[in-house]
């Protein structure tokens, strides 16, 4: 190889990425570019016709892609694109970044969406011919299908190319692709279409990929492990709903330091022996000889004993069921609110549905004037959607503190005794909010009204982070 090719491909190294969203440009669109018919799809610089040739053409399309020069970027990639497309034969670079150029004319002309797509969809499957070893086109294919096209096919679809990646991948999956994963995986195995058993292998995996993940990253390198731990195992709790799913250690792990921390608390002593019940703990066990100690020391039944005892030993369904039959022969709405309360934070807590945890909120509210208590728990549903609603961090993480904050404000409104949760709740999410530039970037303004979607359907009031 000659000395300058030796060079261009010391340069060629620099520009490797990692998978992004596609950028937001406002370049004119230029004319409307087609590709050269490929004469080797997997041709690297080395066996091009004219190798120092090639990677000229590289150099300078890359330049004039990163000060967005689109057309002559283009035109430069059409030739590598034809003559090299495989680069080095180790980094996918020209075709991910002709999936770059695409999007972009994407953008700036809808009307050719379908032919677009097409082309990128295209360079997809070259990719993986081009590079059949481990599974990064197909993890990379998924990841685009999952954020930026998933009205083009199923969750299901979806699912299953992110399998097939980790699989080529020897069931060690790349950390872009695992919290789009972990969505699919909780979204599915909720709704029945994931054998319990196969999500047990997939969440064991997401764990121990993290775990290594954050042991081995160094540096700038943690920024993206670290993401994905915000995200990921806070979305897995959700499959606590499912009996069965957790043993008895990781409830023991989980919940009992939260006792520890709390002896004496009957909310807590009550929630962390449901919690070790409901996954399966022996009456016997260590643990919860000590929590049935202090709940006999400090607590009092407060929803009488059968559905009380059915709550303790984790039978959430059949608890709610005898609290619903006992709220209809009540006739004091005090009690009333008090049992609905209860529901809902069984919902919330135990069998993670917060839109039916919001729903008995919301009825307990309306059975007691001034009570704060039903709104704390409302703002604290939203708060915890972050991972629900998006990635757990950035914009559609943070926008749900907006409500949060209004429910919280809501509670010290219409009962002072909430006052002081209600403000330690604010201050400790207020730090959360967007900043000003991610507000002004999606062309919003603070005090503007703000629909919040996801489950939550609220409208708010912008407000930037100070």
């Amino acid at each position: 190889m000659s000395y300058r090719i030796s060079i261009m491909l010391l340069a060629f190294g620099m520009f490797t990425c990692t998978p992004k969203t596609t950028e937001v440009v406002t370049e004119s669109k230029p004319t409307t570019p087609r590709p050269e018919v490929v004469d080797n799809p997997c041709a690297t610089f080395e066996q091009a016709p004219n190798p120092d040739f090639a990677l000229e053409n590289f150099v300078l399309y890359r330049d004039f892609l990163k000060t967005e020069e689109w057309d002559l970027a283009f035109g430069y990639w059409q030739k590598v694109f034809k003559d090299a497309p495989a680069a080095d034969g180790k980094r996918a670079n020209i075709f991910t970044d002709g999936v770059r150029f695409y999007e972009h004319f994407m953008e700036q002309d809808t009307s050719k969406k379908e032919e677009y797509l097409g082309k990128i969809f295209d360079l997809y499957a070259k990719m993986t011919e081009c590079y059949p070893e481990g599974g990064y086109a197909q993890g990379l294919k998924a990841f685009d299908y999952f954020f930026k096209y998933p009205d083009l096919i199923s969750k299901m679809e979806q699912y299953k190319l992110f399998k097939e990646s980790i699989k080529l991948d020897e069931g060690k999956p790349r950390f872009f692709i695992l919290n789009p994963f972990t969505a699919l995986l909780v979204d599915l195995t909720l709704e029945e279409k994931i054998p319990v058993e196969e999500a047990k292998k997939y969440q064991q995996m997401i764990i121990a990929a993290i775990e290594k993940g954050l042991a081995e990253c160094k540096g700038d390198g943690c920024e993206s492990w670290n993401i994905i731990n915000t995200y990921a195992p806070a979305r897995l709790e959700a499959l606590e709903s499912i009996k069965g799913f957790y043993p008895c250690d990781y409830y023991v792990s989980k919940y009992y330091p939260v006792f520890e921390a709390a002896p004496t608390d009957c909310e807590t002593i009550n929630t962390v022996y449901s919690r070790l019940r409901f996954g399966g703990c022996e009456t016997a066990s260590p643990e919860l000889q000590a929590l049935n100690a202090a709940y006999t020391t400090n607590c009092q039944v407060e929803t009488g004993p059968s559905c009380n005892d059915m709550l303790r030993e984790g039978q959430y369904k059949e608890a709610i069921d005898c609290m619903e039959e006992a709220i209809t022969k009540m006739t004091d709405n005090n009690d009333k609110a008090t049992f609905k309360l209860i529901i809902a934070k069984i919902y919330y807590a135990h069998l993670k549905n917060f839109s039916k945890s919001r729903q008995y909120a919301r009825e307990a509210a309306s059975f007691r004037a001034r009570w704060g208590e039903p709104y704390i728990l409302i703002g604290t549903l939203y708060a915890s959607s972050g991972p629900l609603c998006g990635p757990g961090r950035g914009w559609d993480s943070q926008r749900v503190v907006w409500p949060a904050i209004d429910m919280w404000n809501k509670a010290k409104s219409v009962d002072k005794t909430s006052a002081r949760e209600a403000n330690r709740l604010i201050g400790q999410y207020a730090q959360y909010m967007p900043d000003m530039g991610e507000i002004f970037q999606r062309g919003l303004k603070e005090g503007q009204s703000y629909l919040v979607p996801c489950w939550i359907q609220e409208n708010t009031t912008i407000r930037a982070k100070k």
